[in-house]
């Protein structure tokens, strides 16, 4: 993961080298998600700027961002916070190996994936198996597109300026300019041409109404809900069990390998629970059986408080699996004295979600200190399966069931918000296998007798 920031201007904005040194250091202050390296592109006649923040997880010595393709006259340019893990064999089975890559970087295959379907079309953005939030800019079309990941697992903002500038970032606090901020929904797309100049505040109001919206467009706005998945409210599968337990293993098996796509060290993070102990399980597993390039010993890290139960079972799973076991404990203190910069970093005042928050991003920052840059974590899990104990308490099945479908479409909001900026506050990317796009068209459906923990049914 990364961080991005974009300005798309209009006949009020100037751009010269002193604004080109303030939009640096806009983005310079998420630089926390992308220490590797930066990088800026500025196209001063159309009043458009990306800027890009680099943490180095796969094509390290050669995937600097923003992407600038040379096989179309340098005219397409990309900017992308995330992984696309079906990258190859898009390459190998959609692209029919008609593109030769620049860099090892497994988002440029978004540029052509765009070139070949997205021109006229949001079905590119279908095809991307992975978590990512971009901005693309299309000189010779005149065209800017934004796109967000089906659940909003990388966080995404837009806003726009007293000018009417409309501007973009991985967080809040790049935009300080804007009068106006809104969260980018999860699993859109918005197209804008830039030749009549832009007007922030109607593309602001024409994607306000995304909670009904599935697609709008006028002469120069285009938006679209490309992810339309086969779970919904008020109805589940009632399959038998042995079928969901067969699909649920298989599928969230290859989840976790497919987030082994890396070029650095990584880990897991490991609190003794079900969830993540279900994914050190696997991992550990999938580790023995290939070569990751670091060894094929795991590592998994946990913290809490002194003595406190979630060690105990973590270190109770750590020796069972055999991983290389790092174990933190901090104090109260640490914790409050930590409050003012995590709050900063998350963007948020949910009590909720900052005390969750809080052993995770000071975690984050010893994971850091080992030398490790990327972990797999358990999110997802309860709100899919239900495991929340109030879940026990649904006087019907379908409430059960609807009741999972709204905690998976608010974890933009909540969870992952929680776990991208914890980790992110320190250049650790943390992947989450649960909310795979292929497990939660498996899991969301199932039947919720099957998934209540107790004998009698709803």
């Amino acid at each position: 993961m990364c961080g991005i920031f974009a300005l798309i201007g209009n006949q009020e904005t100037n751009i010269n080298s002193d604004t080109r040194n303030y939009y640096l250091e806009l983005s310079k202050r998420i630089r926390h998600r992308g220490p590797d390296w930066n990088g800026i592109y500025i196209d001063e006649e159309n009043k458009v700027i990306i800027a890009h923040e680099r943490l180095s997880i796969v094509g390290v010595e050669n995937g600097s961002q923003p992407l600038v393709n040379t096989q179309y006259n340098n005219e397409l340019v990309l900017s992308v916070n995330g992984e696309i893990y079906n990258y190859n064999d898009l390459y190998k089975s959609v692209l029919l190996e008609k593109h030769i890559p620049d860099t090892k970087s497994d988002c440029e295959s978004i540029i052509y994936l765009y070139k070949e379907f997205g021109e006229q079309s949001t079905d590119f953005v279908k095809m991307l198996d992975g978590i990512f939030s971009f901005v693309l800019y299309d000189k010779n079309c005149e065209t800017v597109i934004i796109a967000r990941d089906p659940i909003g697992i990388i966080p995404l903002y837009i806003g726009y300026t007293e000018n009417n500038e409309l501007m973009v970032a991985s967080e809040m606090k790049c935009l300080l300019d804007c009068v106006k901020i809104i969260s980018f929904p999860p699993g859109f797309y918005l197209r804008v041409s830039t030749s009549q100049g832009i007007n922030g505040q109607q593309i602001l109001d024409f994607i306000k109404d995304t909670p009904t919206l599935q697609y709008k467009k006028n002469e120069v706005i285009e938006v679209s809900k490309y992810y339309n998945p086969n779970y919904n409210k008020n109805k589940f599968s009632e399959e038998n069990e042995e079928v969901y337990l067969e699909q649920v293993n298989k599928y969230l098996t290859k989840s976790v390998e497919k987030r082994l796509m890396t070029d650095v060290p990584f880990g897991v993070l490991l609190s003794g629970g079900l969830d993540s102990s279900l994914i050190a399980s696997i991992t550990s597993r999938l580790m023995k059986d290939r070569n990751t390039g670091w060894g094929n010993t795991l590592h998994s890290f946990s913290i809490g408080l002194k003595d406190a139960p979630d060690l105990i079972s973590a270190k109770k799973v750590a020796d069972f699996l055999g991983t290389k076991h790092h174990e933190y404990t901090f104090t109260v203190q640490e914790g409050i004295d930590a409050l003012r910069d995590l709050i900063y970093k998350l963007e948020t005042f949910d009590v909720t979600t900052i005390r969750a928050s809080t052993p995770m991003y000071l975690l984050s920052r010893k994971i850091k200190a080992n030398g490790i840059k990327m972990v797999l974590s358990g999110e997802g899990a309860d709100e899919i399966l239900g495991g929340y104990l109030y879940f026990h308490n649904a006087p019907t099945s379908l409430e059960f069931h609807n009741e999972c479908v709204d905690r998976v479409r608010g974890l933009h909001n909540f969870d992952c918000l929680r776990a991208n900026k914890s980790t992110m506050a320190w250049g650790l990317e943390a992947r989450v296998p649960f909310l795979d796009q292929k497990f939660l068209e498996v899991a969301m459906p199932i039947n919720p007798d099957c998934k209540l923990n107790k004998k009698e049914k709803i």
